[in-house]
């Protein structure tokens, strides 16, 4: 990060300009905190905790979000492994409460192509559906290639 109005290019993390600060210095307990609780949730339940967040601990009580009804109902049958490594790891965890949250960001969004065909292929596969042998056994299959060239015009 570059601090503007000066001749030094200094960097420093997130975590140095919350320690420097005052004010959000005393953030930094408690987001620690949130974060380790946060990695031992993930390394008690590896495969189901990876889309879920950590949203709240306050007195022995747990509330996790998680993106989804069905994820929701399959990490509630785990609930009780997640509290006893939670606990085995010295966290005071007495309950853990679920609240599906919708918001979560979605996986990345997958483009998809529109395949185009140069004219002069259109023009080969009309001329192919036109010759090609009118028999029964050909009959889905010319119809299926003037049904594409049509649809490519």
């Amino acid at each position: 990060m570059h601090i503007y109005g000066t001749k030094t290019f200094k960097t420093f993390g997130a975590t140095d300009f919350l320690r420097k600060n005052d004010r959000l210095a005393s953030l930094m307990p408690a987001a620690m905190r949130m974060a380790r609780l946060q990695k031992d949730c993930a390394d008690a339940l590896p495969p189901l905790f990876s889309s879920c967040d950590v949203m709240a601990f306050e007195q022995g009580q747990l509330l996790l979000a998680v993106p989804t009804s069905a994820l929701a109902a399959r990490l509630k049958q785990q609930l009780p492994k997640l509290q006893g490594d939670l606990q085995k790891r010295g966290w005071q965890v007495d309950a853990i409460k679920l609240k599906v949250q919708v918001t979560r960001a979605a996986g990345p969004v997958v483009e998809i192509r529109k395949l185009s065909m140069p004219d002069n292929a259109v023009t080969a596969f009309e001329e192919l559906g036109d010759a090609l042998e009118a028999t029964p056994q050909n009959e889905k299959l010319i119809a299926a290639i003037k049904s594409m060239a049509a649809k490519r015009r």
